[in-house]
């Protein structure tokens, strides 16, 4: 009998929409000939199933099942994950399904509350030698000096919500005077802000995936030239950006950034496919020094985004590497 894959899209953070997308994507790729698929859109405890009729069924929370249009249950079998910010990027899913004794996509409970807390995740790799922009966190209703936060990080800088896994809320700062609205701002995403240093160079982006039996890659690396003045909103998801894949980096960069990739991944304990984003400046040498701008344990998946950019440059097809992907757990 087909397994049946229930696709977990939408959330509670702005990129919902954007996530229903992914969910589009990765249900165009799976392999129907193995999988039986439903996207489950769910958004606080309203949780609803997609069925191929076009209609919704409830998902009982309980078990985690829904009835299909002629009334029989279905309990999906594995969760494809594909929730970008809470509840699916910070652990609570994956808590949720841990529970259940359902197997899914992602990282574990621990590794996404880690990842999804910037400050945590960059002092935590800091101590392994991953260079990270200069940073001060700024806790919930805690007074700020914005003199303080320029002494400290400089300007320009970045302003952006601590724990959140989406491109809203974040500010470029220029001046002493935007700091204190631009945290404001990052508040509407998320309690705690984050205020970065900028960090000139390329900005590029590595997919991998690693599974239990060594199988999975490090993908080749996209390099990203927005057409805004930094990779925000407008930059990811309406096309305000050139996306070179593979990136225009030295045949010993590339070599090194996907091996920093490769120990992240390896260091956090990882599953599945995530990405990681880096700036690359240069030292007083001129050498190429990596520097991580942040990790997305469930990247974007529609047919645009990098990862699945980087899965065609290496000559893969995404079903195959979403099967790899789904089969791994299946087969624990």
């Amino acid at each position: 009998m087909k397994k049946i894959i229930a696709i977990i899209a939408g959330g509670d953070s702005s990129e919902h929409d954007v996530s229903m997308r992914s969910a589009a994507g990765i249900s165009s790729w799976l392999d129907r000939e193995h999988y039986e698929v439903y996207t489950v859109e769910i958004k606080g405890t309203d949780w609803k199933a997609h069925l191929p009729s076009g209609k919704t069924s409830p998902v009982y929370l309980h078990n985690f099942s829904f009835k299909d249009e002629w009334g029989k249950d279905v309990k999906p079998d594995y969760a494809y994950i594909t929730v970008h910010g809470t509840p699916g990027e910070d652990g609570i899913l994956q808590g949720y399904f841990d529970l259940l004794k359902i197997p899914y996509s992602t990282c574990s409970q621990l590794v996404e509350a880690m990842t999804f807390d910037k400050f945590t995740l960059n002092q935590y790799l800091k101590g392994f030698g991953v260079k990270v922009a200069e940073e001060v966190l700024v806790r919930k209703d805690k007074v700020v000096d914005a003199a303080d936060i320029v002494a400290k990080v400089g300007l320009p800088c970045f302003v952006k919500p601590n724990a959140g896994g989406s491109s809203f809320g974040v500010t470029k700062c220029k001046s002493q005077e935007e700091i204190l609205p631009a945290i404001e701002k990052a508040r509407e995403e998320s309690d705690d802000v984050l205020i970065e240093s900028l960090m000139v160079g390329m900005e590029i982006s590595n997919g991998v995936y690693k599974t239990r039996t060594g199988g999975g890659q490090v993908l080749p690396i996209t390099e990203v030239v927005p057409k805004t003045e930094f990779f925000d909103y407008d930059a990811k998801y309406n096309g305000m950006v050139e996306e070179i894949t593979p990136a225009r980096l030295s045949e010993e960069t590339t070599k090194r950034v996907q091996a920093l990739t490769s120990a992240i991944y390896d260091l956090l304990g990882a599953s599945g496919m995530i990405r990681m984003d880096y700036i690359i400046s240069k030292n007083e040498a001129g050498d190429d020094v990596i520097n991580l701008l942040e990790i997305n344990t469930t990247p974007g998946m529609t047919p645009t985004s990098f990862i699945p950019q980087q899965v065609r440059a290496a000559n893969l097809e995404m079903k195959d590497v979403l099967t790899e992907i789904i089969e791994d757990k299946l087969g624990e």
